[in-house]
């Protein structure tokens, strides 16, 4: 049973963190950020695309520089 759940949380990890884990970190982040926008009066539907716009670039800028 062990064996199935190591290899279960394994591909969780693998999944959600992938390559890079500081994009992970990012978009969990964003989704925070956005959480708590939207229980203010504020419109909080701009702060993923705005975190898609600045991650991405920077993610490859990255990638690239290697």
């Amino acid at each position: 049973m062990t064996t199935r759940l190591k290899a279960f949380l394994r591909f969780w990890y693998d999944f959600v963190v992938g390559d890079d884990w500081r994009v992970a970190v990012a978009v969990i982040a964003a989704l925070a950020l956005t959480y708590a926008v939207s229980t203010t009066s504020l419109p909080a539907w701009p702060i993923l695309p705005a975190a898609v716009a600045v991650i991405l670039p920077v993610t490859l800028w990255r990638a690239a520089r290697r």
